[in-house]
């Protein structure tokens, strides 16, 4: 249970704070808005919340009054969230005896949350930093680990908490201006620091009232902020490496020196890399970063490929033969997708409804076959969708009454239990929960082409939209220039959502080309984007989980920053397929 706990809410600069050691050098100007602080035993403790391996592997927990849940149960609810989301917290994933961690001990510990703002933003993000009992002091270290997505603080507790806790390191989360900070317009309502619902106070996010609120309106953080968190993930994560080592200020030796790791997967992972870009004091000392949402110089960003896929992956899937035999492949997808070919024609994108053209359409912007392969789960999720209407609004910095191409998010038909779980359950981006996305371009045949083509033409066109939002992408855009550090890429080769020959692989070739000696690519054959896919019957015989990899890969960081190993070249790993126990050796390691 949780010990003990206190709650502070104050408005100070940092330099307003007692001097910082030599090694909290600041680079990045951020004021603290407000900050908390909890401290758990086992049966709460920081990497599972108290629910253990078996807790994970079970249903959600479920609030004593789900209309009104504790801090301590949203926070629970966010830890298992977290994990089953991202993860396969069971032997498939690689724990059990045997595999990579035998299980997940509780490590009691501290947390401080807290809720930061940029110099020039309007909005806070958190960060939130957990210290064990049984920390390093002889070899401290920090990991800092943005949310994958659009998620929540506790978004990276899976991918840094088994390697980082384990090892008696500190970590700093943060949702790096996203999250899952919903306000909901038509009842005022906002999460608190604590995440529980407030119609006043310390909120952590609030979004401008609007004259009339329509029922279920609601803003989310990564699309309504106005703030492009996006353009800043580089710094928010150096400002919560920074706060993270104030944190440490008085558990160390005054002389310690702390090793700062930047590591994430997706989203987190650009944002370390974006971080290491622009770190010119030397504060982060080795990066992981697993399968980034990067733009490097020359490759196309998310928005071009994904409103591209968001068109034509659809009439792909309009062959029966190659669907049929994908995963999550079925005779509605074949169906849709050969009328989604027929409307694709009449709007004159196609010369024929044919959907081996629209699969070359795809090879031709730099798909390949591999991360076409699991199509059909990026169609039937309708993820191409949810992400570009976001993402379009968070370009365009527009509220939740102004998205661009009619769409809006409405939670008229949830209910007060699943308003009140948003900030541990949901995503950050699109539908669930209760939460529908509304397409206000909707008609025809094909009913979901109208807004696509809108949020296609945002790239390509020539309006004064369009020109704003290409240079709001512009803003995200990597620059590849890497400090003298230990980076390793690691992706999956059948990721269809961020496919690596658009992302990793000419990331690293621009490094590369600038000079970086000390970076290693680990390319995952059988790996996808979502490891919680696993969870399907039946997949877990065709694809292997990528977070396993970054499990790996911290530790493989740490030998190589402690002298034991080298970073070595790249390699490509050819996993063995199969039920049961994912152990190092199925996963190509010994």
């Amino acid at each position: 249970m949780m010990r003990r706990s206190c709650f502070v809410s104050a408005i100070f600069l940092l330099s307003g704070l007692a001097a910082a050691p030599a090694y909290a050098a600041r680079q990045v100007d951020w004021i603290v808005l407000g900050q908390s602080e909890a401290v758990y035993d086992a049966a709460a403790d920081l990497l599972t919340a108290g629910l253990g391996r078996s807790g994970l592997q079970a249903p959600a927990p479920s609030p004593t009054d789900p209309a009104a849940p504790s801090p301590e149960e949203l926070r629970r609810l966010a830890i298992h969230n977290a994990w089953t989301a991202l993860s396969i917290p069971r032997p498939a994933g690689g724990l059990g005896e045997g595999g990579l961690y035998a299980d997940l001990a509780p490590v009691p510990g501290r947390e401080i949350s807290a809720l930061l703002r940029l110099e020039g933003a309007v909005h806070p993000f958190r960060v939130l930093v957990q210290i064990p009992d049984r920390l390093n002091v002889e070899s401290p270290c920090l990991l800092v680990a943005p949310a994958s997505g659009s998620r929540g603080v506790y978004g990276a507790v899976g991918l840094a908490g088994p390697p980082g806790l384990t090892r008696g390191c500190a970590i700093a989360y943060t949702d790096k201006g996203a999250g899952t900070d919903h306000h909901q317009l038509d009842h005022d309502l906002s999460p608190d620091l604590s995440g529980v619902l407030r119609d006043g106070g310390l909120r952590a996010f609030s979004h401008p009232a609007v004259e009339t609120a329509a029922e279920g309106m609601l803003a989310m953080k990564h699309a309504h902020s106005g703030d492009h968190p996006e353009a800043d993930w580089g710094r928010h994560v150096l400002a919560a490496a920074e706060f993270g080592l104030a944190q440490l200020r008085g558990a160390l030796p005054s002389e310690a020196g702390v090793q700062v790791f930047a590591v994430g997967l997706s989203n987190g992972a650009a944002a370390t890399l974006r971080a290491a870009e622009i770190d010119d004091v030397g504060l982060v000392d080795g990066v992981i970063a697993v399968m980034p949402n990067i733009t490097p110089p020359g490759a196309p960003p998310l928005y071009d490929y994904g409103t591209l896929a968001a068109l034509y992956q659809p009439c792909a899937l309009g062959n029966s033969e190659r669907t049929l035999a994908k995963p999550l492949g079925n005779s509605i997808l074949v169906a849709a997708g050969q009328q989604r070919c027929a409307a694709l024609v009449e709007a004159g994108l196609l010369d024929a409804p044919d959907p081996e053209a629209a699969r070359a359409v795809l090879l031709d912007a730099g798909f390949d076959e591999p991360a076409l392969a699991l199509g059909a789960g990026n169609v039937a999720l309708d993820l191409w969708r949810a992400v570009a209407s976001s993402y379009a609004s968070a370009y365009l910095r527009r509220g939740p009454a102004e998205m661009p191409c009619g769409y809006a998010f409405s939670a008229a038909g949830a209910g007060a239990a699943q308003r009140a779980a948003w900030w541990a359950s949901h995503s950050g981006v699109g539908p669930g929960g209760g939460i529908e996305l509304i397409d206000g371009l909707a008609g025809g045949g094909d009913a979901a082409l109208p807004g696509l083509l809108c949020l296609r033409e945002l790239w390509t066109g020539e309006s004064e939209q369009a020109e704003a939002l290409r240079a709001a992408v512009q803003q995200t855009r990597a620059t590849a220039r890497l400090p003298d550090v230990p980076v390793l890429l690691i992706h999956g080769r059948e990721d269809g959502l961020i496919p690596a020959a658009l992302s990793t692989r000419p990331y690293l070739r621009a490094a590369r080309d600038q000079g970086s000696e000390r970076i290693a690519y680990w390319e995952i054959d059988h790996a996808q984007h979502f490891d919680a896919l696993l969870n399907v019957p039946g997949l877990d015989e065709r694809l292997v989980p990528i977070l396993p990899y970054g499990w790996v890969g911290i530790e493989h960081l740490f030998e190589v920053l402690e002298g034991q190993s080298e970073l070595g070249s790249d390699r490509a790993f050819n996993p063995t397929l199969g039920q049961g126990l994912l152990t190092r050796e199925r996963m190509g390691l010994r």
